[in-house]
């Protein structure tokens, strides 16, 4: 097995148990649910408990790496390896028991994306991809769909926990609206990218996340075919990431740009 199956087979394990915990914890009952940046910032013991049994694993089955997540865990490493965690993806959707979380974990060596993995665990589906080896929904491949007009694509978007933001944001969208199919806002990233990669929406955008966010979902996006940037075309990050159906890329950038500038 190559070191990124190997590390394919480590998050998608850890995903699993991590996501599966907090899914019965969940349909328990939440106990402990607090905030973090914002009053719409929120976190629950499950986003801790979820990265916890993570962190204990990779420590146990991948001592040399490095990890990073968003609930604190930070452990220096010496493989070449960073792990970045996302424990619950969208918590305010699992504080509302909808179905639109996920545990991220992506794996990535000095040349970017390694291996990574998306699991959804109300909807049972796991997105995997390994840099070169293609993008997978519950073992089957996927791709992006086939789509070359902005004004025919689904979009999907992120807002801010910051409400000065959030009406920025929604007045830029507001800009465009008229001129694409219209516009979706599910409220995790690294599932927005993954459903990008499977073609359930045509394009996705969103500003100010972190690598946690989207380590995972844009190793999968970019092996399911699809195109990827910061809203102006350059290379994508944390704080501006675009990605979308190969085809409709520089379009759906032009109505952004455009729409971005109209308010400054």
């Amino acid at each position: 097995m190559n070191l990124a199956n190997e590390l394919l087979l480590v998050a998608s394990d850890l995903a699993r148990a991590a996501g599966d915990m907090a899914l019965a914890g969940r349909r328990a009952g939440l106990q402990n649910v607090q905030t973090k940046s914002t009053a719409t910032d929120m976190v629950t013991e499950f986003d801790r408990a979820s990265e916890k049994l993570i962190v204990e694993g990779m420590r146990d089955r991948r001592p040399l790496d490095a990890i990073v997540g968003e609930e604190g865990a930070s452990v220096a490493g010496t493989s070449g390896i960073t792990w970045y965690i996302d424990p619950i993806d969208g918590t305010t959707n699992f504080l509302y028991d909808l179905p639109s979380w996920a545990v991220s974990i992506g794996a990535e060596d000095n040349n970017g994306p390694l291996a990574g993995v998306v699991y959804i665990p109300a909807l049972g589906e796991m997105f995997s991809a390994t840099r070169g080896g293609g993008a997978f929904l519950n073992g089957s491949p996927i791709r992006s769909n086939i789509i070359s007009d902005v004004s025919q694509a689904l979009v999907c978007t992120g807002f801010s926990y910051s409400a000065e933001q959030r009406t920025i944001q929604a007045q830029r969208v507001s800009k465009f609206i008229h001129q694409i199919r219209d516009i979706r806002r599910a409220g995790a990233a690294a599932i927005d990218l993954c459903f990008v990669a499977c073609g359930r929406i045509d394009a996705y955008f969103e500003e100010n996340l972190h690598q946690w966010d989207i380590a995972a979902g844009i190793l999968i996006a970019h092996e399911a075919g699809c195109r990827s940037g910061d809203f102006a075309g350059n290379a994508p990050r944390p704080a501006e990431i675009l990605t979308t159906a190969p085809a409709i890329f520089d379009q759906l950038s032009g109505l952004i740009m455009a729409a971005s500038a109209e308010r400054e």
